[in-house]
């Protein structure tokens, strides 16, 4: 008898960076209107409807190379430890970014958050790069919007520096 699907970890591990996205959500529409329209931003700051639609692409693409990854070593063994362990450490670092910057306010704290979130999601691409390319691949946009994404909270952060 068969426990699940063949389908399921497929669905599962590209689902899973969604609920801290989801979470984060939470704290991010609080703060928007009032605490984030309030800051000082660069010309270059991406409308704010655009990052609900980037994250869910981002979540999605990253999830769905984790199972790649999953997949071909065989599932939860010694081969997967580092690759996915890395994974698990970047995503954990991306979810900590939103309760940092939007929920606690803490600009420069937000901005350490994501470099070691960048550190980790080039690792993790590297590591991947060997055992399934599609996989790592499926990073590149990811890394992208990190760099951008540091570069607008540095900004943020030195711009707002003595704001209350």
């Amino acid at each position: 008898m068969e426990v699940a699907p063949a389908w399921a970890p497929a669905v599962g591990f590209t689902l899973l960076p969604h609920a801290g996205g989801f979470l984060g959500s939470k704290i991010t529409k609080k703060e928007i209107p009032v605490w984030y329209e309030s800051l000082r931003k660069p010309s270059w700051c991406p409308p704010n409807w655009v990052f609900a639609p980037v994250w869910g692409t981002l979540y999605t693409s990253m999830g769905y190379g984790s199972y790649l990854v999953w997949k071909e070593l065989g599932g939860f063994n010694e081969k997967s430890v580092v690759p996915l362990a890395l994974y698990a450490g970047q995503l954990a670092l991306n979810w900590a970014w939103t309760p940092i910057f939007f929920g606690a306010h803490k600009m420069g704290w937000g901005l350490v958050t994501l470099l070691l979130t960048t550190g980790t999601a080039t690792a993790t691409t590297a590591s991947w790069y060997n055992i399934n390319k599609t996989a790592a691949y499926l990073m590149v946009p990811y890394l992208a919007w990190l760099t951008m994404a540091s570069a607008l909270n540095y900004r943020i952060w030195n711009d707002n520096r003595n704001k209350k």
